[in-house]
């Protein structure tokens, strides 16, 4: 393991365990707030906390775990059980939302009994600072470490400082109001933001698991390989890309002409290898190389090639569509 490595895998062993702290922290504090004011709304707040303190856990667990070398076991590493630990929180938000919708219509059939409802209302307003210090981190870290893990947990850190604020403003209005059935309804209005929430989490990690087609992603590589693109690059065809961890696999099939050697079409991987981990920094390449044949000539820039058997006279564009399409041999009757 190198040493940017070892540095970012501190960085998000850090990160999740500052979550963890702080995540229990706040826990004690709304769980407090709740058993001294009764607040539904203020329970919301807390039961959200718990979600984040398990959810840590999790997410320390996938950072240690994602973090080990590929084995023999597992080829291309350990980096998919952070979309597991994405779903598995993204579930937990929602049982919690669950729960919460649940207490909340139980304080509506009972009635609510809510009492010292200023003090509930200080504490979330702290518990919600120091959240959106905390999901602003956890983002901005996982961001720079290429962890979904850290992501999803910031993401959910800023969703549990959004629900603190709109129960502090839940708490002010029955103070003002003295109508107090407005508490259990806004905590089931902070509940359904909290669902989506969850959802959209549920959502991120099947996504990867099914390793489906990161969009922004894609623009930017084939735009890379599109800037670094040479003249005796006949074709690319074939382009495919899965994420796992930090880790971006691609692969693509290239067709060079077909007297390259055997140290030119390595020196070309070598080439295109180096230029994506600029972008890329733990980008794995396999490139399939095809050679050319004679109907390709019409297609081809190289203008050395000693060996053409007909001038170019047709041109195809190097965009997306190309990349990720078949072979330009099977579509240039189309032309």
């Amino acid at each position: 393991m190198d040493d940017q490595n070892s540095r970012l895998i501190k960085l998000r062993k850090k990160a999740a365990i500052i979550s963890l702290i702080v995540g229990l922290s706040m826990f004690v504090f709304k769980i407090g707030a709740y058993l001294i004011t009764g607040s539904a709304a203020i329970f919301s707040d807390a039961a959200e906390s718990i979600v984040h303190v398990l959810a840590t856990l999790m997410a320390l667990f996938s950072i240690y775990l994602s973090s080990r070398p590929a084995d023999s076991s597992h080829p291309y590493g350990h980096g998919n059980v952070e979309y597991f630990s994405a779903g598995i929180e993204g579930l937990l938000i929602v049982i919690a939302a669950i729960v919460i919708i649940i207490e909340s219509v139980s304080s509506i059939i009972a009635g609510p009994e809510l009492k010292q409802l200023g003090v509930g209302a200080i504490v979330i307003f702290f518990a919600s600072v120091v959240n959106l210090i905390l999901g602003n981190y956890l983002i901005r870290t996982g961001k720079k470490t290429n962890s979904l893990t850290l992501v999803a947990d910031g993401k959910h850190v800023l969703t549990d400082s959004i629900t603190s604020f709109g129960v502090i403003i839940a708490v002010i209005l029955v103070i003002l109001t003295d109508i107090e059935l407005l508490d259990p309804i806004i905590a089931i209005l902070v509940a359904l933001n909290i669902l989506i929430t969850g959802y959209k989490l549920i959502r991120e990690s099947i996504a990867g698991l099914m390793n489906e087609v990161d969009q922004k992603m894609l623009d930017k590589l084939t735009d890379k390989i599109i800037s670094i693109k040479k003249d005796y690059w006949i074709d690319i065809h074939g382009l495919r890309f899965w994420q796992s961890g930090d880790k971006i696999f691609i692969d693509f099939h290239l067709i060079l002409p077909y007297f390259f050697n055997i140290k030119q079409t390595h020196d070309e991987e070598s080439y295109i290898r180096s230029e994506l981990q600029k972008d890329f920094p733990h980008a794995e390449l396999k490139i399939h190389f095809d050679y050319c044949i004679d109907d390709l000539c019409k297609f081809c820039n190289y203008k050395d090639c000693k060996f053409r058997k007909e001038e170019k006279s047709k041109s195809f564009v190097w965009d997306q569509k190309k990349l990720i399409g078949p072979p330009i041999y099977k579509i240039y009757k189309d032309l």
